[in-house]
């Protein structure tokens, strides 16, 4: 079988989209499905490239036992568009960005808003937490736990009604 190929997509790749690949890892993990999934994270700009993600995020995410290892790249196109079944963008920019991008219509229908997945949290976006303090940090967490789950859930319904 395939695996699902998940890339998740901010900015600048050190906060909120190497986070939601943690998170989205770390679910995968507890629910033993690792092995029938691809995820990674990328940023929109270059500016953290071989970067690590956040030291304030990282803290924040350690403390929830879920571990930020990924390493910031920018988006590839139209390798990433062509690679992935789901490339999810934490906020309107992120969207239009991601949309500029996309090499045609079949893989701009890839593109998903995190949010658009979160069952509990009624935010339309995952806010940047870079200028802000540890409540900011906390949030994204709150959010991306959300939401990844129901992306998982949303996933495993595509497959089943495939079958």
């Amino acid at each position: 079988m395939d695996k699902t190929k998940i890339l998740f997509v901010c900015l600048g790749n050190i906060c909120r989209s190497p986070s939601a690949e943690a998170v989205m890892k770390s679910i995968l993990e507890q629910q033993g499905l690792s092995d029938q999934y691809e995820i990674d994270s990328a940023g929109i700009t270059a500016y953290h490239a071989g970067e690590p993600a956040d030291q304030r995020m990282q803290r924040h995410a350690v403390n929830r036992g879920i571990t930020l290892s990924s390493i910031s790249r920018p988006v590839k196109s139209p390798d990433d568009f062509r690679h992935f079944d789901y490339i999810i963008g934490m906020d309107d920019q992120n969207m239009d960005d991601l949309l500029l991008r996309c090499p045609d219509e079949t893989n701009a229908a890839k593109i998903h808003k995190m949010t658009n997945f979160c069952k509990q949290h009624t935010h339309d976006s995952v806010p940047d937490p870079y200028y802000g303090g540890a409540a900011g940090f906390e949030l994204v967490l709150d959010l991306l736990e959300d939401a990844c789950e129901g992306l998982l859930n949303h996933i495993q319904r595509n497959e089943q009604q495939k079958h």
